[in-house]
């Protein structure tokens, strides 16, 4: 047997420290753009810096997804899901800019239902400000007034209009407006009622929504426009007090 070391023998005392992986991280909070109630979204940690790698870095482009009951503290909206992307960072805070718009699986399945059609649209629309988004609308066909037939099927050639008309509206209503306007539209079901309105001549329609919403392209980073998103929107306009004017005696 050949003289040597045994390499299968554990070596003594070199046992790996366990360190906490959290002990290296920074924590950030999460600032949401202030059309919502409630713009303190969180807090995310990230890997502190080391040499020339910045945490900064490390934020830039992070998405980050919000329930629209928990930005707007409104239970009855809590089916709509708001996606964030991380664009700026000042000190420990995450401005965040709009990234998607989405409906929960649940509230999608909950619409199906038998004896209907569903209608879907899709456009693509550049909004004033330089953003591409694409919109998926969505619709369902409803019984007529004092209808007998149980069920409320639309033929082809109802579905292919009520498709190009939802497509007219939703490219009316967004190419006209900026990126924050059209996000302040799928608060109130904006888009969705006029949908439902307006399709009322070809099929009477229900449960009309703008299902989903994601930005395709993006202008260039601008840090200003960014600080205009979170600054506060209402402001109070000072009108004075009024005077008294005490008349001269005689």
């Amino acid at each position: 047997m050949a003289v040597g070391k045994n390499k299968r023998k554990p070596r003594k005392g070199n046992k790996k420290k366990i360190v906490d992986p959290f002990s290296r991280k920074d924590w950030y909070d999460i600032k949401a753009p202030s059309i919502f109630k409630n713009t303190d979204v969180g807090k995310t940690p990230v890997n502190q810096t080391v040499g020339k790698i910045l945490s900064a870095d490390n934020l830039k482009g992070r998405v980050f997804r919000v329930s629209l009951a928990d930005l707007n503290k409104d239970e009855d909206r809590a089916y709509r899901t708001i996606h964030l992307i991380a664009e700026d960072i000042q000190g420990k805070t995450i401005l965040t800019n709009f990234h998607s718009m989405s409906f929960t699986s649940d509230r999608v399945k909950s619409l199906v239902k038998k004896w209907q059609s569903l209608i879907e649209a899709q456009s693509e629309i550049k909004t004033t400000d330089g953003y591409v988004v694409r919109m998926f609308a969505i619709g369902f066909t409803k019984r007529r007034p004092n209808q007998n037939k149980v069920t409320s099927y639309a033929q082809s050639s109802q579905a292919k209009q009520i498709r190009k008309k939802m497509v007219e509206i939703m490219e009316r209503e967004s190419s006209n407006c900026d990126l924050r306007q059209l996000f302040l539209k799928f608060v109130p079901e904006t888009i969705g009622k006029m949908i439902e309105n307006e399709c009322q001549g070809i099929y009477p329609l229900k449960d009309c929504y703008i299902r989903k919403a994601k930005i395709l392209r993006r202008p260039k980073f601008d840090a200003y426009k960014l600080a205009e998103l979170h600054t506060e929107t209402t402001h109070t306009e000072e009108v004075g007090t009024p005077v008294v004017v005490e008349e001269a005696q005689q």
